[in-house]
């Protein structure tokens, strides 16, 4: 009810809505229900990257465009956050100021990158984000005086999102249920309450007109063209917009870790794994964004865990161990994109919003 309220879009699936509000309410209460370090940190990743899948979602599910430009406006934001607080005074003036300036700046690349190359097909399109991200990547590299090279940049954030400072010491003893009140919790918290605002922008975005116009364009942008709609700065508007998002993703993650370098936040790999978020969860529905991110992340952080106990219970069966060797992860991941792919042709929101 409350997502139909905010966009108009409602899961449309009662067993969507249930598993919907179900990761809704494990990562709002997160560190209480899952305490301890990693397990808070798959969260955060989880938040993080349901923003940054939703925003490629924009472009792609929504608008038909195939970029693999995505990881750059990433890594824009988190540069962004990453030199503000280097070379400016430790605070929440730095934050602000890295988070906004790099979501400028990747909406401004955006559009000049669309202005130039949304006229071609859409595979030289494709071909010309790759192009760009990838000198981007190698300029950062080698940039070390500036970005700190393949060392990456380990920066000061705001004391009272760090662990050393500590609330609530009179009022709460130090503690919530068993959870210390630090400034890690705060950190979280801001990084949630970013990916949420944000993720609920998009979904109003693509329910609003603008977003119906996308769509017509992504199913036949000539007739959308000959009704009066200008396709182009349609598509260059979206791009914008998805990368001013990704661009904040980026710092809110930059945020969390307290460090950004070329394989946090640049590498074709995130790209390779935004995109499998993307078809694993169903493109073109937004909600999407948050089943595919959920499960890679969670899959992504415990498989490997989950393999060597399997390994484990089966040491005695010939082939099994070997089969189930924690080394041999991500060969398992990877046959359960296959799965995925073939069971949920549409992605797992497509299958269960046919099933109802």
């Amino acid at each position: 009810m409350l997502m139909k309220l905010l966009s108009g879009d409602a899961p449309r699936s009662r067993v969507l809505t249930v598993i919907l509000m179900a990761i809704l309410f494990c990562l709002a209460f997160a560190p209480f229900l899952f305490p301890g370090v990693r397990s808070v940190d798959t969260a955060a990743r989880i938040c993080v990257f349901i923003l940054l899948v939703a925003s490629y979602d924009l472009i792609l599910g929504y608008g038909g465009i195939v970029s693999f430009a995505h990881t750059m406006f990433f890594g824009m934001g988190a540069y962004g956050v990453a030199l503000a607080c280097t070379h400016m005074e430790r605070g929440f003036g730095a934050l602000i100021v890295g988070a906004s300036g790099g979501a400028i700046l990747a909406a401004l690349i955006a559009f000049l990158i669309g202005l130039f190359s949304l006229r071609v097909r859409a595979i030289f399109f494709a071909m010309i984000t790759l192009a760009v991200a990838s000198a981007v990547a190698v300029l950062v590299s080698q940039l070390s005086g500036l970005t700190g090279g393949e060392d990456g940049l380990t920066y000061k954030i705001p004391r009272e999102l760090t662990p050393a400072f500590r609330f609530g010491k009179e009022t709460f003893g130090g503690e919530i249920l068993g959870v210390k009140t630090n400034g890690r919790l705060l950190a979280y918290y801001v990084v949630f309450t970013g990916a949420l605002v944000l993720f609920l922008l998009l979904l109003r975005i693509v329910n609003s007109p603008f977003g119906r116009v996308l769509q017509a364009i992504r199913e036949n942008d000539f007739r959308a063209e000959a009704v009066g709609y200008r396709v182009i700065s349609y598509r260059t508007a979206a791009t914008c917009i998805s990368a001013a998002v990704a661009a904040l993703a980026g710092a809110l993650y930059a945020i969390w870790l307290r460090y950004v370098g070329p394989d946090t936040a640049l590498s074709f790999e995130i790209m390779v794994d935004i995109l499998l978020m993307v078809v694993i969860g169903g493109m073109g529905t937004m909600y999407g964004a948050v089943i595919g991110a959920t499960l890679f992340v969670v899959a992504q952080n415990y498989l490997q865990g989950l393999m060597g106990a399997a390994s484990s219970a089966v040491e005695g069966v010939p082939i099994l161990p070997d089969l189930l060797s924690a080394d041999r992860w991500l060969l398992w991941l990877g046959l359960l994109f296959i799965l995925s792919v073939y069971f949920f042709p549409t992605g797992v929101v497509g299958r269960l919003r046919d099933g109802k």
